[in-house]
């Protein structure tokens, strides 16, 4: 029996077990807007599960894993909807409207997105869209991206005495507004002790590093990629600002790439380093899978 059947059928028994000890939690004509966390099956909440195999009509994107929508009832209505960047998907208003339309049938909406809904996914605007329609949503929340790939990776995103705050930032509409960004929004950008970590920024690498070396960032600051994060394929790409660009040219998986900048990025390589010169039978390390690492 393969392990990620094993994976299957246990995760199916916990939810089950939930099912039995609370009532069911999707009310006909509402939508439940969920997360579906970062990668695999396993990463995603119980409840979250609960949720999707309780679904009349699930409206879905294209980061959500197959196993995920293993959880499906084969009578759910299901609609495939996109929202990759750079590929066809449908526009966030035809969304809103097929959310209203589901629900306005009186069936048990779901509308399922990888990472967080609160993370650069849209959801509190899906959820404005429904209350002026008044139709009830709630949310469900999931391992956003930035955390699940620091963890994965073995990158802490804060570190005692090197990296005190996080900033999130999305590549592409941070880059689109214009790539020569004014200099005060990069200075900000580039607080002491902080780690950057920029969603859906590897097209924007060059834009990325030259606004960080204009107000003098360090040249040799650690850079990671995390190409496919939280999956059996996962790809980390170890890069330094100078030459981020260059590395992000060279990384052919077209799945979802996060960047993570700052000095906990050398802690996370060394960890690395040191893992895999680690005998793997040992007992605390048999199971730690560091995925798959290029480095600059």
């Amino acid at each position: 029996m393969s392990h990620s059947f094993n994976q299957l059928v246990n995760f199916n028994q916990a939810i089950t077990s939930v099912n039995e000890s609370s009532a069911n939690i999707l009310g006909a004509g509402e939508v439940e807007i969920v997360g579906a966390g970062c990668g695999q099956l396993d990463l995603m909440t119980i409840k979250a599960a609960r949720i999707v195999s309780q679904a009349e009509a699930l409206v879905y994107d294209s980061l959500v894993s197959s196993d995920i929508l293993s959880l499906v009832s084969p009578d759910c209505q299901r609609h495939f909807v996109g929202k990759r960047c750079g590929q066809p998907s449908y526009k966030q208003d035809d969304i809103n409207a097929l959310l209203a339309k589901l629900a306005l049938q009186g069936l048990k909406v779901v509308r399922l997105k990888g990472g967080d809904p609160h993370i650069f996914g849209r959801g509190a605007e899906e959820s404005l869209y429904l209350a002026k329609k008044s139709i009830v949503s709630r949310f469900t929340p999931g391992v956003t991206a930035a955390l699940g790939c620091a963890s994965t990776t073995g990158i802490p995103l804060t570190y005692r005495g090197t990296a005190r705050s996080v900033t999130l930032v999305t590549g592409t509409r941070f880059i689109s507004e214009g790539n020569h960004q004014a200099p005060t929004q990069w200075k900000a950008l580039l607080a002491a002790e902080s780690t950057l970590v920029f969603y859906m920024g590897k097209e924007q690498a060059t834009a990325i590093s030259q606004g960080l070396m204009a107000v003098d960032a360090p040249a040799e600051l650690s850079v990671a990629f995390v190409t496919n994060g939280g999956r059996p394929n996962q790809l980390v790409t170890f890069a330094t600002v100078s030459n981020m660009a260059d590395k992000a040219s060279l990384i052919k998986d077209s799945g979802p790439t996060l960047i993570i900048i700052g000095e906990v990025v050398a802690v996370g390589q060394e960890l690395t380093e040191l893992l895999n010169n680690i005998d793997r039978s040992a007992d605390a390390f048999g199971r730690y899978d560091m995925a798959e690492v290029v480095n600059g």
